[in-house]
């Protein structure tokens, strides 16, 4: 077994490796960018090496940086984890020409799966079930709409290197297709530097499977079985759970030789996942991630293995550690991406500090992987997950239970979050239901992202409670700095103006002995640690999780976020509203293309302004008919969240 184990990874992925590197003694190296100083993978690593810049490509993307940290640190071995570098077939050659082990599959195995369209003809050649499609070289609009119309509508055009739902477009009719394919080919261009798309015929309702496959140097593979990850957003996963509900066991095994198969095709090493997509008709190959998934936990509680330290143990040239027979399934486990993102704007991404980033403890059956804490940064420089929150229980039932009451005992404040979306995802009847598909969440969009009712009595009281505690725990010990409302031989009012949008919710509190009166409700409050308030509401008590931070509280109650703001007396006041006459980012972000110039006259809906941020590309158009007056970016600048990038000519009236 190896002495030093580089990660060249950061934030959750990183923290996993560490621990179960930390358990087989093997010492760990982490690295990270200017961004991650204070991280909590560089915190959790026996040593930690600066490697650059916050942008990925100057820091965990830079090859000779990471080996010449390695050879530094006297690393045997580098683990990618699962994104950056982990399936770069060239990183992973470098690290055998510096004499380092790569914790991973072979680069042949890589180039073999990284491109999809020679992924599915070598898949073809193995009796690996494939949807109807064409996966060829021949890129000519004209070619790729014929064979469009072959296959029959609808279609979907993918990346050829892609991933993510990125380069990825659905076409209805002949008619969509060439604005669709064009659309498709600019964001793959953009985004992997490879314009170049496959056609497959779009399953209507499909399921999204996914198995888990391990091989060895010594010719042994096997699965571990499957995970169903059907529940997606945008062509990205939210929830995965393990074994997949539905599936009997003939299709189980099925599955799970299939994917056997495509991964000895490629004579793979390693951990790797086979995905397939399926249907009443049956399952199809869809593409193979030589690296291990995010969604790895699931498919270990289910079988009691820890996937990182088989795959430690495959690099060192071990044999697979347990034979086919020896796997079998234990209950049922769920995981849940904790994003921090706002659902209901599109699931843009949401950047800032973590005023509050709470999580329940782990005991039997909850798990929880992060790379993040209370005070840490969301940046706009990676991807936007907090954490993953894995549940098992004995049954489905039992695990999604579970997997219920971890969420409602989660907080994040500081940045916006899908927690509530999670939420409503495990109690969705459709979801326990079990055997949901890929458009759920967009079919379910108005129960599931519906806008939150007004705030209730017991919550403004909880608001209240909050910002009371918080001004007195600011207080000095001097009896007159306290903001408590007393005063003697008399009872004063404060008036708590919350709003929530453009919606106001008043609040007025006096003191009723050494508690507080909110209308009808008499309650108190006590500071716990970790963001949590216990709150007495007429003699009933509970624990909230509650902060307040610049003017704003935000608490959990009943499973659900509430954001409630206080007016800032020290703000400046700004009656500026954007009326149309420029078009400002949404997020921080990198401009990645300016389509447009000054004095074009431009229609309302067409994009003008190409951005990036945390994975995610927003495609910012012009809101009305008009002309370009100003343009205030260009292609490779990093931008501000409120920043105008674009100025209008004013209409003439």
């Amino acid at each position: 077994m190896f002495r030093t184990l580089l990660i060249a990874n950061r934030g959750e992925i990183a923290c996993r490796i560490v621990r179960t590197a930390r358990r087989l003694g093997i010492q760990t190296v982490a690295v990270y960018s200017e961004a991650d100083a204070h991280a909590l993978h560089v915190q959790a690593a026996d040593r930690a090496y600066p490697i650059g810049p916050a942008p990925a490509r100057d820091s965990y993307l830079n090859i000779p940086r990471i080996i010449e940290t390695a050879l530094l640190a006297g690393a045997d071995a580098i683990h990618p984890g699962y994104g950056f570098l982990s399936e770069n077939p060239e990183f992973a050659e470098a690290c055998a020409a510096a004499g380092i082990i790569f914790v991973g599959p072979p680069p042949s195995a890589m180039r073999a799966m990284g491109s999809k369209s020679a992924a599915k003809a070598l898949m073809e050649k193995s009796a690996v079930p494939l949807l109807p499609g064409y996966h060829g070289d021949r890129q000519d609009a004209d070619f790729l709409e014929d064979q469009a119309t072959r296959i029959g509508f609808p279609v979907v055009i993918k990346a050829v290197s892609g991933g993510g739902g990125r380069g990825m477009r659905v076409v209805t009719s002949r008619e969509e297709f060439t604005t669709a394919l064009g659309s498709a080919r600019q964001e793959a261009a953009s985004a992997f530097g490879d314009d170049r798309v496959l056609i497959e015929r779009y399953l209507q309702r499909p399921r999204h499977i996914e198995v888990q496959v391990f091989a060895d140097t010594r010719g042994n593979a096997v699965h571990l079985f499957e995970r169903d990850c059907s529940a997606q957003r945008r062509h990205q996963k939210v929830l995965e759970e393990a074994p997949a509900p539905g599936l009997s066991e003939v299709q189980r095994q099925a599955m799970g030789s299939a994917a056997v198969a495509a991964a000895q095709a490629v004579g793979y090493v390693g951990a790797g996942t086979v995905e397939f997509v399926a249907d009443a008709d049956g399952f199809f190959f869809l593409e193979m991630n030589t690296r291990l998934q995010v969604e790895h936990p699931v498919t270990e509680m289910i079988t009691g293995f820890d996937l990182v330290e088989w795959q430690l143990r495959v690099a060192a040239g071990e044999p697979l550690p347990a034979t086919q027979s020896a796997i079998v399934i234990n209950g049922h486990a769920i995981e849940a991406r904790i994003y921090a993102e706002d659902p209901a704007r599109d699931f843009a991404p949401s950047v800032g500090r973590l005023a509050l980033f709470h999580t329940p403890e782990e005991a039997e059956g909850v798990r929880v992987d992060t790379g993040f804490t209370t005070g840490d940064t969301v940046s706009i420089h990676y991807d936007a997950m907090l954490a993953k929150l894995i549940c098992h229980g004995s049954s489905r039932t039992a695990a999604l239970r579970r997997m219920s009451q971890a969420l409602a005992d989660c907080s994040v404040a500081g940045v916006a979050s899908n927690l509530d979306l999670l939420g409503r995802i495990v109690a969705h009847p459709d979801f326990v239901a079990g055997g949901i598909d890929t458009g759920f969440i967009a079919r379910e969009g108005e129960t599931l992202l519906a806008a939150q009712a007004p705030p209730p009595p017991e919550v403004l009281a909880i608001a209240a409670l909050a910002v009371l505690t918080a001004e007195l725990t600011a207080a000095n010990s001097d009896p007159w700095d306290a903001r408590d409302l007393w005063w003697v031989n008399t009872t004063l009012g404060r008036l708590l103006d919350f709003t929530d949008g453009d919606a106001h919710y008043p609040v007025t509190v006096t003191r009723d002995g050494a508690a507080w009166r909110m209308g009808d409700i008499i309650g108190t409050a006590q500071r716990l640690a970790g963001g949590q308030l216990r709150v007495s509401l007429n003699g009933v008590r509970r624990i909230i999780l509650a902060t307040v931070d610049h003017h704003v509280v935000t608490l959990r109650h009943d499973g659900l976020t509430w954001r409630l703001t206080l007016p800032d007396p020290l703000a400046a006041f700004d009656d500026e509203e954007d009326a149309g006459d420029r078009l400002v980012a949404p997020i921080p972000g990198l401009v990645t293309q300016v389509l447009t110039s000054i004095g074009d006259q431009v229609a309302r809906g067409q994009v003008l302004v190409v951005l990036e941020a945390m994975k995610t590309v927003f495609r910012l158009s012009a809101p009305a008919d008009t002309v370009v007056a100003a343009i205030n970016c260009a292609a490779g600048e990093m931008v501000q969240e409120g920043q105008v990038l674009v100025g209008f000519a004013e209409s003439e009236s």
